[in-house]
């Protein structure tokens, strides 16, 4: 078989995102080092992206042009990723049977689980484990539903960009499948993109993901904050979260700035430690060794520090390119090396295609 190339598409709120990435015949699993060949991203203007949604479809669908016209991708179907409050992760034991009963009896098995209609959600199942319950074998592993309008929103969008969706992935998978790598394959590792609008916590042992959690806040909340709080421009308060950090002294006229950094982070650090307390208290297996930071919000200074403390675990941001190879055309400059933590999503939607 020959070499294959899969693209992965991330629509954030912020930037639209994707990776070209190639593979050995057998894919990720007989592909030691696979090698990103292309890598681009484009801005998206403020609004047409919200808590994870397409808004503004026509929008959002231009700037995919003028990202594939600018990094020259060789294909145009993509895998593209999902993950927002509309989207349900929820830990669920079913009876062992083949993949393809599980599909079809999903709708029956959830149906009193999930907060829409049956009929206007779209069903998955991972299975991570199988246990022998008390009437047989029973299969442990993640239920998924997602809206149909929340799947098509970003199907939509990318059809009319003029590409080929050939898969829609989740975003917490997408994340698993690239971080779950090299050291971290075989130990159980808390990985947390934080994203714009959206954090994303995946419990991951032996690179199969135990736990899944979306959290309604990220690294655009604490901007907001810190321009309500000093009286400035997001630009501006963009610029001077950075500068102020979390957990560091500061001048007094950026006091309030620093108190509404504190405030925000400190309560998105609360949500993704009581997600851990779940992890261990529920019994899924061994404890986390380790926290990866990804995703922009991640890189705000003292937030590693922050987190490793609440939660008394070591925290390092997160290298999804320490596994592969870069070709010397796939635009992988220094900047874009050291702001990787950026780019994890649309390299794990591209795994998931080739899996």
């Amino acid at each position: 078989m020959a070499r294959s190339r899969v693209i992965g598409l991330d629509i954030g709120t912020t930037h639209v995102r994707a990776a070209e990435v190639e593979f050995g015949s057998g894919g990720p699993a007989r592909t030691a080092q696979p090698t990103l060949v292309r890598y681009g991203e484009t801005p998206i203007p403020a609004g047409a992206v919200r808590d994870g949604e397409v808004v503004e479809a026509s929008t959002v669908a231009t700037a995919i042009k003028r990202l594939w016209a600018a990094s020259k991708f060789s294909h145009k179907d993509v895998v593209v990723g999902i993950g927002n409050q509309r989207v349900i992760v929820r830990d669920l034991e079913l009876p062992s049977m083949p993949a393809a009963q599980i599909r079809s009896s999903l709708p029956f098995q959830v149906q009193d689980m999930l907060p829409v209609a049956v009929e206007d959600a779209i069903l998955d199942y991972l299975p991570t484990s199988q246990v022998q319950g008390e009437h047989g074998p029973m299969l442990r592993g993640l239920l998924v539903a997602a809206t149909k309008d929340t799947v098509h929103a970003n199907t939509e969008v990318v059809t009319a960009a003029g590409l080929r969706p050939v898969m829609v992935d989740l975003g917490a998978f997408a994340l698993t499948r690239i971080m779950a790598r090299g050291e971290l394959a075989n130990r159980t590792v808390a990985l947390v993109d934080i994203g714009a609008r959206v954090t994303t916590v995946v419990v991951v042992a032996s690179g199969q993901p135990r736990l899944v959690r979306m959290l309604p806040s990220g690294g655009q909340d604490v901007t907001e904050a810190v321009a309500g709080a000093l009286g400035i421009t997001i630009t501006d308060a963009e610029q001077a979260k950075r500068h102020i950090g979390l957990g560091y002294a500061t001048d007094p006229e950026l006091a309030a700035g620093a108190e509404a950094i504190r405030t925000v982070a400190s309560s998105l650090v609360e949500a993704v430690r009581n997600t851990f307390v779940y992890y261990t208290s529920s019994g899924h297996g061994a404890g986390i060794d380790l926290v990866a930071l990804t995703g922009g919000g991640s890189q705000l200074p003292g937030l590693g520090q922050y987190l490793s403390s609440a939660t008394r675990l070591p925290a390092t941001v997160g290298q999804p390119l320490s596994t592969l190879k870069h070709d010397k055309a796939s635009g992988v400059d220094r900047a874009l090396l050291e702001n990787q933590h950026a780019i994890a999503l649309p390299l794990g939607l591209a795994f998931g295609a080739a899996a």
